[in-house]
């Protein structure tokens, strides 16, 4: 019965419904968009194409493992993927051709725009040659269909020789000779694969072996990896999408209930029971909940499609890793969606089917007088449990750790203020009824308006801190980082120059150069713990680490640097041993020379060039020159085909792009923006009958509009004053832990252009509803 009615309901009151309708659709579609990128990082896979031809691929194994013995002496093995691609030793090869087996090995390596192989690997696609020869001298090159060079043309330094018959899709390809490619591969003895025809039951001890879908994996490790991330950053968006959507949609109910709290107080009044207003209440939630659940799933798909493809035109997902569809995303979506509903209906009419008619009748005339005891608790404990996180936030060391603990910590804190939204309410109103008197009409009104409801200024007020407190929180921890790892790498480097496609012994040759530091970039592993990690060479006089601890004089072979965080992390002090993996796989037992501060700039791990060089995909080392008397055009010409960067320009170009970051937790941002939309729009349209009463007492209409502006620009600011606190409170736990520094980095204009931007917003979704509402006023 209670269900018909909310049908009825719903049907001659579809402009009270629609602002929850559309945050719920709004609310769905973010959460299935996000849980689809989880399930791609669980299920994705890619298919092969270098290796479609082999029907087996035997390669060395690409994860680190451990293996954990728990305390009910249950083992459990663990794996971690590697940062570099892990090769395989020829011996391997040899015991398998032993066998009886044809075996096609391969190496690959980057060439400029072009994936590097020797001809040797052409059978595991398979490539043929349309035009001229194979590659066989060390000069010569094939290049793939797609390339668009011809017999006889330069690439690099090298003449092309043929071009095949065939082009994979997602790669371009170019072959060497045999011996050249291994020569350029960097690693002698060891090979990337082996294709083993007709094909293999088990691998060689020690090595993984490859088929069907599995072998697609293998080729494209970076799919891997940002399948790791997917899930990572699915995870962690699904979580916050979920968090936000329902502390929105609790406040867009919350709201729909005050504006129909005469409506259900009367049904209480005319003898209708507790349960029969909450099952009314919650019947109208479950039938919105599932219309808009439904359409915003379906659009979750839509956004799910749109997501991947920003995340492979910014290069962070390869474009053979499709997205994954299944029913478990939308259906996802919509429980939680109707569930989130349901919830907020509920919870929103608690108070008003617990106490007698006449009081509920008394309450929808006055407002409710004072806090309910039970959302005063709740937001202590709020406030509790925010500044339990907050202290937490700032004893984390790795970013990993912390990201999701620092959106978090900003939602506790927006629940906490929302919860106590009508205290804050009436705080807020007493503050700025001061400098609203000093305009005397609009002023004096919206003075009156905000202190007498202050129930609709909570409700404004809790999205909009949500929207600044999440914004500022998800762009300045951006900034934060980026600035001490800037001004980290600015205090450290004392090169005058960074040149890559160059060689260390070509750049010590040119006169006027005082030293020359060879710089490769990758990472390690510690036990599974990853560690970004450096390798350098002759560093004196262009690198300073900020050691404070131990001493990097002597540093060689068998030696290793660590960042004070890694430090603090390991446990570990100069002289002890440190066991790691390097990022192919490869152990390296080394001692700890020193402990240096400023590892934002230059990595947790500093290590000696000469371990690190054969063990890395690509072997080009960046340079660091120290040449003050030498122009940079001298530097350049003396280079050929380098790139020459003074420092600071060096500096810009490799601080890291946090677009990806951005375009991601950028929906949470958009979620939130119209979630303040909904709300004012919501509260301005529940207005008409108000703002006509001013019109009939003699209030011009722009007295009206200008009233509406005042208390929409007080919410803003009250908002904006408590979101920029949580952001601020936020961002220095985060700073504390990751930079050592509490103080953030936050660009004035960018957080002018926050505030500007929920100005706006709130203006437009309040003056746009009160137009509306006025033509129809006297």
């Amino acid at each position: 019965m209670m269900i018909s009615l909310a049908l009825r309901t719903l049907r001659h009151r579809v402009a009270a419904f629609a602002g929850a309708f559309f945050a719920l659709l709004c609310a769905a579609a973010l959460v299935c968009a996000c849980l689809m990128l989880l399930e791609t990082g669980l299920r994705g896979d890619v298919l092969p194409e270098r290796y479609a031809g082999a029907p087996a691929v035997v390669a060395a194994d690409q994860f680190v493992r451990q293996t954990v013995v728990k305390g009910d002496g249950d083992v459990k093995t663990k794996a971690k993927a590697l940062g570099e691609r892990a090769w395989l030793p020829e011996s391997v090869v040899a015991g398998l051709r032993r066998d009886g087996r044809k075996v096609v090995t391969e190496v690959t390596f980057p060439f400029g725009g072009f994936t590097g192989h020797g001809w040797e690997s052409a059978a595991l696609t398979p490539f043929t040659i349309a035009k001229g020869r194979a590659p066989r001298a060390d000069d010569e090159v094939a290049v793939d269909a797609r390339a668009g060079l011809d017999v006889g043309a330069r690439l690099r330094g090298y003449r092309v020789v043929g071009v095949t018959a065939q082009a994979l899709p997602s790669q371009d390809t170019v072959f060497f000779s045999t011996a050249q490619a291994r020569r350029l591969a960097g690693h002698p003895g060891r090979v990337s694969a082996a294709g083993v025809f007709p094909g293999l039951d088990r691998a060689p001890e020690g090595t993984v072996l490859y088929t069907g879908d599995e072998r697609g994996r293998l080729e494209f490790l970076d799919a891997e990896q940002a399948r790791i991330k997917l899930i990572s950053m699915g995870g962690s968006l699904a979580g916050t999408s979920l968090l936000v959507a329902i502390l929105v949609v609790m406040g867009t109910f919350a709201l729909s209930v005050q504006q129909r709290q005469r409506e259900l107080a009367l049904l209480r009044a005319i003898a209708a029971t507790p349960k029969q207003v909450r099952g009314l209440v919650g019947g109208e939630a479950l039938l919105v909940g599932a219309a808009a659940g439904t359409l915003g799933a379906a659009a979750g798909i839509g956004l799910g499609f749109w997501l991947r493809g920003q995340f492979v035109s910014l290069g962070a997902v390869p474009a053979n890793l499709h997205l994954v569809v299944s029913p478990f995303p939308p259906l996802v979506a919509l429980a939680a969606t109707v569930g989130a509903a349901w919830v907020a209906a509920r919870v929103s009419a608690r108070r008003l089917t617990r106490i007698r008619p006449v009081e509920a009748l008394g309450e929808a005339a006055l407002g409710s007088p004072r806090l309910p005891w039970w959302r005063l608790a709740a937001g202590l404990v709020a406030v509790a449990g925010a500044v339990v996180l907050t202290l937490v936030l700032s004893g984390l060391r790795t970013e990993a750790a912390a990201t999701p603990v620092t959106l978090l910590t900003t939602l506790v804190w927006t629940t906490a203020f929302t919860l106590l939204g009508p205290l804050v309410a009436r705080v807020t109103a007493a503050l700025l009824a001061v400098p609203l008197r000093i305009s005397r009409v609009a002023g004096f009104l919206a003075a009156r308006n905000l202190r007498a409801g202050s129930g609709a200024l909570a409700s404004v007020l809790s999205p909009l801190t949500l929207m600044v407190a999440m914004t500022c929180t998800i762009l300045f921890v951006q900034t934060t980082m980026g600035y001490a790892a800037q001004e980290q790498a600015d205090a450290g480097t004392r090169a005058d120059y960074v040149v890559a496609g160059a060689s260390g012994q070509a750049a010590r040759a040119v006169p006027g150069v005082l030293s020359v530091t060879e710089v490769l970039r990758t990472s390690v592993r510690v036990g599974l713990d990853k560690f970004s990690a450096q390798a350098v060479a002759h560093h004196s006089g262009t690198l300073d680490l900020g050691v404070v601890a131990g001493s990097m004089d002597g540093f060689a072979d068998g030696s290793a640097a660590i960042s004070r965080t890694a430090a603090d992390l390991l446990g570990l002090r100069p002289g002890d041993p440190l066991k790691l993996t390097l990022g192919d796989g490869t152990p390296a037992a080394l001692t700890v020379a020193a402990v240096y501060s400023r590892g934002l700039g230059f990595g947790d791990v500093t290590l000696p060039y000469a371990l690190v060089a054969g063990h890395v995909d690509d072997p080009s080392a960046t340079l660091l020159v120290r040449a003050p008397q030498v122009p940079r055009t001298a530097l350049t010409a003396a280079l050929p085909g380098a790139s020459v960067l003074d420092r600071a320009t060096a500096a810009e170009v490799s601080t890291a792009n946090p677009q990806v970051t951005f375009v991601a937790l950028g929906l949470i941002i958009a979620f939130t923006a119209i979630a303040v939309v909904n709300t004012l729009a919501m509260a301005t349209s529940a207005r008409s009958g108000e703002l006509t009463a001013l019109r009939l007492t003699g209030t011009t209409r722009r007295q009206v509009l200008r009233t509406l502006r005042l208390e929409t620009l007080g919410a803003v600011l009250a908002a904006s004053v408590l979101g920029s606190a949580v952001a601020v409170v936020t961002l220095a736990a985060f700073g504390a832990g990751m930079t050592g520094s509490a103080v953030p980095h936050i660009p004035l204009p960018a957080f002018a252009g926050v505030i500007a931007a929920a100005a706006v917003l709130s203006l437009v979704a309040t003056a746009l509803p009160a137009r509306l509402a006025l033509r129809s006023a006297v």
